[in-house]
């Protein structure tokens, strides 16, 4: 069964997530306590070994070897070969499941699309959406361990109801050397055109669009049969594999606490990832390689994550709960379609009928939220100039503006030469395009309304001085 705790990290607080490490059911510690008691034993082997049976020249020997061993497993580039790899199968799961048929869709286009009350319609509704759940069935049977083992036999899924005898003589009959799912897939469809032909599918845009719903039914059947079929290849799972078992084949050997490098005389010191004898730790000897254990726990974890979720249709604890996805869609689908065909509730109006804006109610523990402004946009309080003439509108024209010299902008031509061309772009050369300039007048009716002669004057010298410049 599924893990759930979405409950349980609703809301973040102090300690949220350490409340999760004493589960049991779908942890690391059950996917990787044994690899983690073997990896401990080990290396308490060697451990023993090395500091009660060998001999002085022995030791030596074996000091060398730890070095060597420990330098040698620091080459093998495990975060990126594995975080790569953990990446792919993780997006590969999600896929799998968005990629399992689901009849919501479909059903509620069968019970829009067919009419009738009668038998002759119920049936025709209820037949419809069996096909639909007995293609899901039997390309869950082709993936799903524990859809296999609950319908081991073609007698099974006619005892379950998905089938009828008939059908089932029927299906049998069809010869085929690939799996044969999408054959209630095609029953769908030629029992449509026939409801199309009698009537009870009144057009044949209605008729569209529930082939149109079938086939994206049918399609994610067929995703999930050769999400089944293609695997991510087998070279990458190899090569992710031995790249960490040799990282901690080699780390047994080289994380062992040995004499230092200057001779037997002075104390052990433990050799840490990517460090020799002569490190910091002086005289340091422990028994437990803390680091060591917990760069396995992560590491080997890591790999376990990937072994568990590569194929989420076993019987892990995390895998899909494929049966309970057949019992719901099939309960759902027959109520949509039967039960709730034509069974509304009466219309009535509704609470806010006459009210010009509606405001549901909240609760005590929600009040508060009612309080909080919606939001506008980003740019709503942003403060814009209060200068009249910066919210002056000009006309531009983009194809006819000329860039100004470096000496006409100052903090450009601080930096530029004097003839360096600046993407600046005056008001004056807006609108030239099109003819006289528009932005002086512009500015000259608002000089003249302010009562500023001297000021209209200039705009005038400027605009008549511009014009000049454009001459030939």
């Amino acid at each position: 069964m599924t893990v759930s705790y979405t409950l349980k990290v609703a809301e973040a607080r102090f300690g949220g997530f350490s409340g999760l490490l004493l589960r049991w059911r779908g942890s690391i510690y059950k996917l990787l306590y044994k690899e983690f008691l073997l990896f401990i034993a080990l290396y308490a082997l060697l451990s023993v070994t090395y500091r009660l049976l060998l001999t002085q020249e022995q030791r030596h020997v074996y000091a060398q070897v730890a070095r060597y061993c420990n330098r040698s497993a620091d080459l093998i580039p495990l975060s990126f070969v594995l975080g790569f790899y953990v990446t792919l199968v993780v997006n590969r799961w999600w896929a799998q499941y968005t990629s399992i048929p689901l009849p919501d869709q479909l059903m509620c286009v069968i019970s829009a699309s067919v009419h009738g009350v009668d038998q002759r319609g119920r049936l025709l509704r209820r037949t419809l959406i069996r096909y639909a759940n007995l293609a899901s069935v039997l390309v869950l049977r082709s993936v799903s361990t524990r859809v296999l083992k609950r319908f081991p036999t073609m007698e099974h899924v006619v005892d379950a109801g998905f089938m009828s005898q008939e059908e089932r003589k029927k299906f049998e009959s069809l010869k085929s050397d690939f799996n044969k799912y999408w054959i209630p897939c095609v029953w769908f469809t030629n029992l449509a055109a026939q409801a199309r032909r009698d009537g009870r599918i009144r057009d044949d845009i209605a008729l569209c669009l529930l082939l149109e719903e079938l086939n994206k039914y049918r399609a994610k059947c067929s995703m999930l049969f050769h999400y089944d079929w293609i695997s991510i290849p087998l070279v990458y799972t190899q090569v992710v594999t031995i790249a960490v078992y040799s990282f901690f084949a080699l780390s047994l050997v080289g994380r062992q606490f040995v004499e230092p490098e200057a001779g037997p005389a002075k104390p052990r010191e433990p050799l840490e990832p990517g460090q020799e004898a002569a490190s910091t730790l002086g005289d340091l000897d422990m028994y437990v390689p803390l680091t060591t254990l917990l760069q396995f726990f992560f590491y080997a974890g890591w790999l376990k994550v990937a072994e568990q979720i590569i194929n989420p249709f076993g019987e892990d604890d995390d895998d899909f709960e494929t049966n309970q996805l057949i019992d719901r869609n099939l309960q759902v689908s027959l109520l949509s379609v039967d039960d709730m065909y034509q069974n509304l509730p009466p219309a009535e109006k509704d609470l806010y009928w006459d009210e010009d804006s509606a405001q549901p109610p909240y609760t005590v523990a929600t009040a508060a939220e009612a309080l909080r402004p919606s939001f506008l946009g980003s740019t709503f309080n942003l403060r814009v100039s209060d200068d009249p003439e910066q919210n002056v509108q000009v006309e531009a024209s983009p194809g006819s503006a000329r860039p100004l010299n470096a000496t006409q902008t100052p903090l450009l031509g601080h930096f530029l030469a004097a003839g360096a061309p600046s993407p600046a772009i005056s008001l004056r050369t807006f609108g030239r395009a099109r003819g006289a300039p528009r932005t002086p007048h512009l500015l000259r009716f608002r000089a003249e309304e302010s009562g500023d002669p001297e000021a209209a004057d200039r705009i005038e010298e400027a605009s008549v001085g511009s014009e000049e410049a454009r001459e030939p």
